[in-house]
């Protein structure tokens, strides 16, 4: 079942996701090289209780920690450790946040200073993916409008979408009604209506879009190790267009 927001719950999602945001924005500046993912962690969640808002992700299925710290072939649910980041690295970091009941998601893939040209054009293709998708997340647009446009212009730049995992509705719950594939033909799926509230979240892979669980049973790979990166926004089907909940400036 698909919920549409009321106004008063639109107001608590943009609290929530406007913090997950600004824990983002904060962690940006923390990344360079020799930082382990475990500080990055700890400063999340002491972030987040600040604001007066808790991690969605701890505890969520018994994931131990506050942040997805994604390193390089790590497609997503990479688990925050000592490991330290090299130059040259890319990470995705992945945040959910709870505030008064409603959920907060977003996701980031960041450079760890200087990187491959290679690398750098899959993060301008993945975050170019997101944009064109919410371009397509608005009222009288179909899911698959969304799913089609990221897998277009993944595929264009010779790049590959991952199929194993989906964006989706969020609210009440992390995870709800619908699904968001990154692939898919246009005009399927359910109508998109004033009042629904979307993760949309590509994950682009360099080489394959075949992926491995490792035997923590979280951490996706790569199943041939190359890169892959991850953006997630956020955002809210209105009348008036559609609003960016985890965007600073929500456009």
């Amino acid at each position: 079942m698909i919920f549409l927001k009321s106004p008063w719950e639109m107001d608590l999602l943009r609290i929530s996701n406007r913090i997950a945001a600004e824990a983002l924005a904060e962690l940006q500046k923390l990344i360079e090289p020799g930082i382990n993912t475990g500080e990055l962690d700890r400063f999340a969640e002491a972030f987040l209780r600040e604001k007066g808002a808790n991690p969605a992700f701890k505890g969520y299925n018994e994931y131990p920690n506050t942040l997805c710290t994604s390193v390089n072939e790590v497609v997503v649910h990479g688990i925050p450790s000592s490991r330290k980041l090299q130059e040259g690295d890319i990470i995705s970091l992945d945040i959910g946040t709870v505030f008064s009941g409603y959920y907060g998601d977003a996701a980031v893939t960041l450079p760890v200073g200087k990187i491959s040209e290679e690398a750098e054009r899959l993060l301008q293709v993945t975050q170019s993916a997101l944009a064109l998708a919410i371009e397509k997340a608005k009222s009288g647009s179909r899911v698959s409008d969304i799913s089609h446009a990221i897998q277009e212009h993944v595929e264009s730049n010779d790049m590959f979408v991952v199929k194993a995992f989906v964006g989706h509705g969020i609210g009440k719950a992390l995870h709800e009604e619908p699904q968001i594939p990154n692939f898919g033909t246009p005009g399927k799926g359910p109508l998109l209506r004033p009042g629904m509230v979307l993760a949309i979240e590509p994950m682009v892979n360099l080489g394959t879009s075949e992926i491995v669980i490792l035997e923590d049973k979280w951490t996706a790979v790569t199943r041939d190790r190359s890169l892959s990166a991850h953006f997630e926004h956020t955002v809210a089907i209105t009348e008036d267009g559609t609003e960016i909940l985890t965007s600073l400036d929500r456009q």
